[in-house]
């Protein structure tokens, strides 16, 4: 069985802060198709601490460092703390498990794949990443974790939550690295009928969609943004980002998606690929 998480609260508005695809580096110096990632990753935390949002949980959804290293991963921990909340993590396709696993076995982040939030909701984390490719694919197991926890919450609305994307950008060159078995995940969620929302990263761009019939979410990275509707790849001026989560005890989801305000990183447009 998953391990659990029980975030005891009988509040009506659970509160999740969603932060992704942050690519931060061993040296702080490092940049990623022109932008610092450190600094801008650290502007995205600094605005939404001035916001003054009570939050209950954070969802690091993948892509936490792009070269492999223990000084990344530490450096995520010791940004996030400051908040003083539980912080749950999946890999994406650019994370190392095994320097994630070593390096975040520390508060304030947690294991847990499994999230009971209040009486209402639970938050499923999913493993999407295969090894050494950009995209995605829920294993047998990951899939059959799922199938397990929802048969037994049934009575729970649900959050699915992965790295990859499901919903086409009309961009080919990302289209390529979706999740490619997502009828397989359709399958095990259509007899649960309280599936409510699947959230994912990825792809560095807002979308606010359906699948399915599910509502789906997609974030931008706190760095870099690709540029939507492009056949070829191409970076965008957009600003890094976080989404905001309002789970609601009647099963509704309210959502925003914020960006910086207080500066301003622009990616080398020139750049054809990374």
């Amino acid at each position: 069985m998953r391990n659990t998480f029980v975030y005891r609260t009988e509040k009506p508005i659970v509160k999740l802060l969603q932060i992704t695809d942050p690519h931060l580096f061993k040296d702080e110096k490092n940049e990623l198709l022109g932008v610092n990632t450190q600094a801008s990753f650290a502007q995205v935390l600094k605005e939404i601490q001035q916001d003054n949002t009570e939050f209950d949980v954070i969802l690091a959804t993948g892509d936490l460092v792009q070269d492999s290293s223990d000084e990344g991963y530490q450096r995520f921990v010791k940004m996030v703390k400051p908040f003083g909340l539980p912080v749950f993590w999946i890999p994406g396709n650019h994370d190392f498990q095994p320097k994630m696993v070593e390096n975040l076995n520390q508060p304030p982040m947690e294991k847990a794949k499994h999230i009971l939030l209040g009486e209402h909701w639970q938050v499923l984390l999913l493993d999407s990443q295969v090894y050494g490719v950009p995209h995605g694919e829920l294993s047998q197991h990951q899939l059959g974790l799922l199938k397990t926890t929802l048969e037994q919450y049934p009575e729970r609305y649900t959050l699915i939550v992965f790295h990859h994307h499901l919903v086409p950008t009309n961009s080919a060159w990302l289209d390529q690295h979706n999740l490619r078995n997502s009828h397989d995940l359709f399958d095990v969620l259509a007899p649960f009928k309280n599936v409510k929302a699947i959230l994912y990263g990825h792809i560095h761009q807002q979308v606010d969609s359906r699948w399915q019939d599910y509502q789906v979410m997609a974030t931008p990275s706190t760095c870099i943004q690709f540029k939507a509707d492009s056949q070829y790849f191409a970076l965008d001026e957009t600003q890094p980002g976080w989404r905001e989560i309002e789970l609601h005890s009647d099963g509704t989801i309210v959502t925003n998606v914020k960006r910086i305000r207080q500066a301003i990183f622009l990616p080398n447009m020139q750049e054809e690929g990374y």
